[in-house]
């Protein structure tokens, strides 16, 4: 009997309600423990992996990097004179975003001080950038005007900027910077890395204001100011050059011109003018800066007869007084496959002596002439001279030319080359070729910068002269320099003879190629020359594209360029009285005619001393250092050279660095220059390099004691002379 007082055991069902909750408690309790993941994984990432990313935000807010700006290098001219400085000036920059609605007043205050349009800056203001330019370069006097306090978002920076002392003179040659103060044109350009030397900074703390306050808790880093330039330019003579050039210039009312002067018993470039003229502080036109003595190509014309005279003499084909039938000015030359050319001269001629026929720059002769030496001589004299290769000297833009390889010459070429046409050469080129018959035969490499010194005037570059090759041997050379002083004295160049100093040259007229045709009544007109005959000690070459007025030839639009200078110069450095003195002691040493001399001891000799010693026995000297006494010469005394060779002497102040220490130099004859540079700058020593090939000797002795950062020079010979030396 069942109990009724047992409680019925009943099953409780969920209803859906109660479901449908329990649903939801789930789902909230996984989005509560993926949040906690997801935030901790964020937090692991933060802190761990991209703790240095919000590190660098944080430091943004309170901390600022202020940029130490280096001051560029000076450059000077071959005496000291400073062709170009540094400036200051004043720039504006503004944050848009905080400028805010003060943008029409910002405007209206820049535009009353610099005379722009106000839109100008307004336009500026609404950038969407936070960093613009409100003004670049503003001189100091004129930023004074500007109310930076009532001006929310602007800022004010000195700026330095460029400043070239002399306006136009050698503006081609020195180049310019762009508004960033980089180098963009001549040896700005080309030593930039140089001459900018390295900004540096200072970490600088904000307060809650926005203020700026150094803080000697954070880095700092000094800027190193840019090394400075010495040239081996001349101010005077390069003044001389852009003035005369100009002058010439409006007398032929040609549309360009150009001046080099060099020196050629070195090679060092005295002056360089191009014309137009650029001035270097106002840059309208990119292109003016264009330096054309090395970036453009020309045909030479007959300046180029110099190559074909030397290829003659010197295979012996013909002598200078070997009569030459001229055609009467006109020559009609048969090639195979009957074709027919015609060559004229501008002065008809009949029968004339080889040197007669540079004398009045015969075509006709040179053509003749060009068939008895044959192509391959010809081109390879054109090589040795330096015709269709950079010449490497330290400016930008430099081109080959172009002389074509003999395989790629047509039937009319050998006797085209002989006088100057189907060839390409820059005036470098030209200058460089007669420097090597104005130094006896010897090419030497043209350079432009005399020396570098660092930021505390320590020099750490000198440049030297570097003889490339003999290009004729010196008896040929003698009797090119014949021809064109023959030229002078009774040729097509007689307009620069000057009474009392004897010069040589030659006169050029080529017609003007100009996208792949040669333009009619188009011509480039040409004077190349160098005084004195007995020992020049200088060339200069004119050249005057497309003249207009007075004559397109040479001897006429260039040649009176050339005397003008040519006059200055000799009365401005009293080199006429020099010259009298040099033809006297020629006279006392009793016109010694050995090709070699002995050279004298000179050692501990006052350099005036010793430099008239040498001089005496017809050697050449270069100073290496500074000082009034010779300590050291090379080569040694006793040595037999040829005459007119350079001596090198090392003077007393530069052996100032030597010192007792633990340094000790090290022994690089021997070594190429790489190798014995690397070692010598692993030993912590400065180098000085005189000439090119294998270090022959070097100065101080090897095991010398030294202090660290003295300078070694070490002396180097071509391989041939330098083992013979040593073994």
């Amino acid at each position: 009997m069942r109990n009724p007082f047992r409680k019925k055991e009943e099953t409780v069902k969920e209803t859906p309600q109660q479901k449908d909750y329990k649903y939801r408690l789930l789902i909230v309790k996984f989005c509560f423990l993926f949040a906690f993941f997801a935030a901790s994984a964020r937090l692991v990432q933060i802190q761990l992996f991209e703790s240095g990313k919000y590190q660098s935000i944080a430091k943004g807010q309170y901390e600022a990097r202020v940029p130490l700006v280096a001051a560029r290098g000076n450059i000077y001219d071959r005496n000291g004179n400073v062709l170009v400085a540094n400036s200051e000036f004043v720039s504006f920059a503004a944050d848009p975003k905080i400028a805010g609605d003060d943008a029409k007043l910002i405007a209206k205050e820049f535009s009353a001080v610099t005379g722009k349009p106000e839109k100008e800056y307004t336009s500026k203001l609404q950038s969407a950038k936070r960093f613009v330019w409100m003004e670049r370069h503003l001189r100091p006097d004129a930023a004074e005007l500007i109310p930076l306090k009532k001006m929310g978002g602007v800022v004010k920076m000195n700026e330095a900027m460029r400043l070239y002392h002399y306006d136009e003179i050698a503006g081609q040659v020195i180049g310019a910077t762009n508004i960033e103060n980089v180098g963009v044109s001549g040896i700005e350009q080309q030593f930039n890395d140089v001459l900018r030397g390295r900004d540096g900074y200072v970490i600088m703390q904000k307060d809650g204001m926005g203020r700026k306050r150094p803080s000697v808790d954070y880095p700092r880093e000094e800027a190193v100011n840019g090394h400075s330039i010495q040239l081996t330019i001349d101010l005077q003579y390069q003044s001389i050059a852009d003035e005369e050039l100009k002058k010439g210039i409006a007398r032929t009312q040609a549309d360009a011109g150009l001046v080099v002067m060099i020196r050629p018993q070195t090679g060092e470039i005295l002056a360089m003018s191009n014309y137009p003229q650029v001035n270097l502080n106002r840059v309208q036109n990119a292109d003016a800066l264009k330096n054309r003595i090395v970036s453009d190509m020309y045909e030479p014309g007959s300046v180029f007869k110099i190559v074909t005279a030397s290829a003659a003499l010197e295979n012996e084909v013909v002598t200078l007084d070997k009569k030459i039938y001229a055609e009467n000015g006109k020559y009609t030359i048969e090639y195979p496959g009957k074709k027919f050319r015609l060559i004229n001269d501008a002065h008809p001629l009949r029968d004339v002596t080889f040197l007669e026929s540079m004398a009045f720059s015969s075509n006709i002769v040179m053509a003749k002439v060009s068939d008895l030496i044959g192509q391959e001589k010809l081109y390879k004299k054109a090589r040795d001279f330096g015709f269709g290769m950079a010449t490497g000297i330290e400016l930008p833009a430099e081109i080959n030319g172009q002389l074509k390889k003999t395989s790629e010459w047509s039937l009319a070429s050998l006797n085209s080359i002989a006088y100057g046409y189907e060839v390409g050469v820059t005036p470098l080129q030209i200058v460089s070729a007669y420097s090597a018959i104005a130094n006896d035969g010897m090419l030497m490499k043209p350079y432009i910068v005399q020396r570098e010194n660092d930021e505390n005037g320590q020099e750490i570059y000198t440049g030297q002269p570097q003889m490339i090759r003999r290009v004729i041997p010196k008896h040929v050379n003698e009797q090119v320099k014949q021809m064109l002083e023959a030229v002078v004295e009774f040729g097509t160049g007689v307009s620069v003879k000057t009474p009392g100093v004897r010069i040589a040259g030659k006169t050029g007229t080529s017609r003007k190629h100009v996208n792949g045709k040669y333009e009619e009544g188009s011509y480039n007109a040409s004077f190349i020359g160098f005084f004195p005959v007995e020992k020049p000690e200088i060339v200069i070459l004119v050249m005057i594209e497309k003249p207009k007025a007075g004559g397109y030839y040479g001897a006429t639009a260039s040649a009176p360029i050339f005397k003008a200078i040519a006059d200055r110069i000799i009365n401005n450095n009293g080199l006429l009285a020099k010259t009298m003195i040099a033809e006297q002691s020629v006279q006392n040493v009793d016109q010694q005619k050995d090709a070699t001399v002995s050279i004298p001891d000179v050692a501990n000799n006052g350099i005036d001393n010793a430099i008239a010693l040498l001089n005496r026995s017809g050697l050449a000297a270069k100073v290496i250092g500074a000082g009034e006494e010779v300590v050291r010469q090379y080569p040694p005394a006793g040595t037999k050279v040829e005459r007119g060779s350079l001596v090198q002497l090392m003077m007393n102040e530069t052996a100032l660095n030597i010192a007792a220490g633990s340094l000790q130099v090290p022994d690089v004859r021997g070594m190429s220059v790489r190798r014995a540079v690397n070692k010598l700058a692993a030993e912590q020593y400065g180098v000085t390099i005189v000439g090119s090939g294998i270090v022959a000797n070097q100065f101080p002795n090897p095991g010398t004691s030294m202090k660290q950062g003295a300078k070694v020079t070490i002396i180097c010979e071509p391989k041939a002379v330098v083992t013979a030396q040593l073994y």
